[in-house]
């Protein structure tokens, strides 16, 4: 399998070629040549392969809500959760319409992208109605209504079956992973540099011990981004740490909840999209919403090292984070989005300190493990614990090592995951040794660039006042 690496803008989303992926059922495709018939032009069978080969490209309304007052919050973050529903509904319909397609160039652009437009068209008016009860009406909202078709790049090479053809899996997956979505690592040119850390570096280094999902909590809700909305992640995750976690778990609840920390002042909640071995296996969730129903296939793979390191700054000491403070790295739709908020990170046990991989996944060496990196944000605005798109309340520090104006370093989490998974066989497509990928959205086709990780801090005060002595003192502590 291949697929064209070059990017593409936003407003250019075409296929070049005729060999497209044809749905066999929800989520499952398998490959078909498409070709312009007698009579038919060249660019309608174009068409019809970029429909048949593509996902659903929508603006991210929530990332575009800087200020939503409180009276307000619950219902925007309803309706936010109702607009990924909205997409991953389109997207199901656009792999199930296949042989519509084929019969009309036009169908998906009339059936699916255009409809999407009106519902999400009426779920942002809602958005803004609630804003106006209380502030003034954001504007320019409307303008985020419209969707594309993009191309995912997954489309088969004529010869080649569905992904993982013949270990089982038969193409369950049908979104993706693809060999291209893969590299050699031995064969990618050091990447890495650090930050010269000066004289008043906060060096220290607080270790807590949580882990790695050994209780095998999943679910695919996410509190922070969709409190109150079950499947709101529409893809499932581990969970670290507080048990109490899901999409109705309050401060108060999660304040309460049991730890897998050793140290039980640490009832903080920490989340990741789980790995899977795309062998065929039949998962507890092989039939729900944000399993198998929406193309998160295959056997979930428990990381054999789970590691959460709170680390200081490069520039000076840390302060203390607020109770029930919430993080997100990385960004679940930035296969969609762009890479603006990518940030996790993909390389191999012996690599770490010279590649780090952002929108591959890696193949490792004999003897070499997968590990997946999320170095969080750092600088905290010293006052709000979450903002209205999760991300302006804190923010990344320079490459110096300097925070923003205006805002505090905070002990960094740095959560390092390492599994004990074969590189997958690419020229047979998987079938000598299996693919793996990412849980996602179902319209991020499992891109690597889209891993990302969740962390709210449920850490007692008097642990975390001794985590910032620790940092700030140059120690290492558990």
């Amino acid at each position: 399998m291949r697929r064209n690496t070059r990017k593409r803008s936003r407003t250019t989303r075409r296929v070049v070629g005729a060999v497209a992926a044809v749905a066999v059922g929800a989520g499952g495709l398998v490959a078909a040549n498409i070709y312009a018939s007698a009579g038919e032009s060249s660019t309608g069978a174009q068409t019809k392969a970029a429909a048949a080969s593509s996902t659903i490209d929508c603006p991210d309304v929530g990332q575009q809500l800087k200020a939503v007052p409180a009276q307000a919050r619950a219902q925007v973050d309803r309706e936010l959760a109702l607009l990924d529903k909205q997409i991953s509904e389109a997207y199901q319909r656009l792999s199930t319409s296949q042989r519509a397609i084929q019969q009309d160039a036009n169908f998906a652009q009339n059936a699916i992208v255009g409809p999407l437009k009106d519902k999400r068209a009426a779920a942002i008016n809602r958005i803004v109605i609630a804003i106006g009860r209380v502030t003034a009406k954001p504007q320019g909202l409307d303008a985020l209504a419209a969707c594309t078709l993009r191309a995912t790049g997954n489309q088969t090479n004529a010869g080649q079956g569905g992904n993982n053809q013949g270990n089982g899996n038969a193409g369950k997956t049908g979104n993706g992973p693809v060999a291209a979505d893969f590299v050699d690592i031995t064969k990618v040119r050091p990447n890495v540099r650090n930050p010269r850390r000066s004289g008043n570096a906060s060096n220290g280094v607080f270790v807590s011990k949580c882990g790695v999902n050994a209780n095998k909590l999943y679910n695919s809700d996410n509190v922070i981004v969709a409190p109150g909305v079950t499947n709101g992640a529409h893809h499932m995750h581990d969970y670290v740490g507080n048990q109490a976690n899901n999409a109705f778990a309050s401060d108060q609840v999660l304040a309460k909840g049991k730890t897998t920390c050793q140290n039980q002042g640490d009832r903080s909640t920490y989340y990741w999209p789980v790995l899977r071995l795309q062998d065929g296996t039949q998962e507890f969730d092989a039939k729900q919403l944000g399993g198998g129903a929406e193309g998160n296939t295959g056997r979930i793979l428990t990381a054999k090292k789970a590691t959460l390191d709170f680390v200081g700054s490069p520039r000076g000491k840390v302060v203390a984070m607020p109770r029930f403070l919430r993080v997100i790295t990385g960004d679940a739709k930035a296969f969609t989005n762009g890479t603006a908020n990518a940030n996790a990170s993909w390389s191999c046990t012996g690599f770490e300190n010279k590649v780090q991989l952002k929108d591959k996944y890696p193949l490792c060496p004999s003897g070499s493990d997968v590990v997946r990196t999320f170095k969080f944000q750092s600088c905290w605005d010293g006052r709000n614990i979450d903002s209205a798109n999760h991300r302006t309340h804190v923010a990344f520090a320079d490459a110096a090592g300097n925070c923003p104006s205006g805002f505090k370093a905070i002990p960094q989490l740095v959560q390092r995951l390492v599994y004990d998974v074969d590189a997958p066989s690419l020229k047979d497509n998987g079938k000598t040794r299996p693919l793996f990928a990412l849980d996602g959205f179902p319209e991020q086709a499992h891109k690597p660039v889209t891993d990302h990780g969740d962390f709210i801090n449920v850490f007692d005060q008097k642990l975390m006042n001794k985590m910032v002595q620790c940092i700030n003192t140059g120690r290492k502590c558990s």
